[in-house]
């Protein structure tokens, strides 16, 4: 168990009013952690959010060697705290470490600083519909040098941000452009891991997608160049005929944690859940058919995003009648409703704060 000193800031700030809009607000206070090789981690601490100061050789600047995660704090009807499955975000975390030459958090001491951070300002927690603390916990490379090597020195960083949907839209559906020209990740690279360069690459379509009218991007493979993998921020899902169709994890595909507990609630809600490879052709067949009946991403940020067009080349597919679909709206429901504590939590996902 960590020994975590807390200072507390002499200046709180005003909790904001109005709508929240998406990372761009955040508290008082935030966790961070050292790593010193030969020590392991070490000083934990809590301290009022403040800038950081790092030398211009520090490593993280020059090689990129960093990671991040992303959760959300809810307040439930009964005035309680609530995290969702922070376990799973631990051991991802080091699944990440493990690609990125980081050294390993233990679990139970990631989710204790989470909780501890948490608990600081949980004040701070937004109490209207749709709406979070977003916890971004993160890793950087310290060490001041210039070489090609994993770093001997780290910093584990937590900082909170109150936020709102995190598309302006709502659960109204988005349209995605699928990405033609370039690709995001291969098997064998980083596209499993949750670290920047992964979100760096993915800019350029990003761009593009916005040119056009479109939300957000969706990448190909990186070797065929036809098989669907994952949204710029989310995982994506297709009812075909009535199952429910996702790609399998394939070591370039990132294994939300949204994405386990829609498949768990998929299959405990009786419907035939398959893992594995989609191709544009089939979901331009499957549109064609009258086959293609809900498309929806899933991920920590918005949860459930029903999409109502998808864009490959010169094709267009609309999705239904454009409105959200039946099973999107349930598992909005279900999600949310498990991490605010409306429903029942069978499965052991919700975490309470203290």
């Amino acid at each position: 168990m960590l020994d975590i000193k807390i200072t507390r800031t002499s200046a709180p700030k005003a909790k904001p009013t109005g709508k929240l809009g998406f990372g761009r607000i955040f508290t008082d206070h935030m966790f961070m952690m050292n790593y010193t090789e030969g020590i392991g981690w070490h000083d934990a601490r809590i301290e009022p959010y403040h800038k950081l100061e790092f030398a211009p050789s520090c490593m993280v600047f020059h090689y990129g060697q960093e990671m991040f995660e992303g959760l959300k704090a809810y307040k439930g009807e009964n005035g309680k705290c609530y995290l969702f499955r922070p376990d799973m975000n631990a051991k991802r975390t080091n699944a990440t470490n493990d690609r990125l030459c980081i050294p390993h958090i233990p679990e139970e001491d990631f989710v204790q600083a989470v909780k501890a951070v948490v608990s600081i300002d949980k004040d701070w927690i937004p109490t209207e519909p749709g709406t979070s603390l977003y916890v971004r916990p993160f890793i950087i490379a310290t060490d001041e040098y210039l070489g090609v090597a994993p770093s001997k020195e780290y910093l584990f960083i937590i900082i909170l941000s109150p936020s709102g949907a995190y598309y302006a839209s709502g659960l109204e559906p988005v349209g995605i452009w699928i990405e033609d020209e370039y690709v995001r990740a291969v098997k064998g690279g980083m596209g499993f891991a949750k670290t920047g360069g992964n979100y760096a690459a993915s800019l350029i379509a990003q761009v593009k997608a916005h040119d056009s009218g479109y939300a957000q991007v969706l990448w190909l493979d990186g070797v065929h160049r036809k098989y669907i993998e994952e949204v710029g921020s989310m995982n994506i899902f297709f009812k075909i005929d009535g199952k429910i169709v996702t790609p399998m994890l394939n070591g370039s595909i990132l294994p939300g944690i949204t994405r386990n507990s829609v498949i768990t609630l998929c299959k405990d809600w009786g419907y035939e859940v398959e893992e594995r490879l989609v191709s544009v052709d089939e979901l331009l067949e499957a549109q064609k058919n009258g086959k293609l009946e809900e498309v929806f991403g899933t991920g920590t940020a918005a949860v459930i995003s029903p999409v109502g067009k998808l864009r490959f080349m010169d094709d267009v597919m609309v999705i239904g009648d454009g409105s959200i679909g039946e099973v999107s709206q349930r598992l909005y429901d279900a999600v949310t409703g498990i991490q605010t504590g409306k429903v029942e939590d069978k499965f052991g996902w919700r975490f309470e704060v203290e």
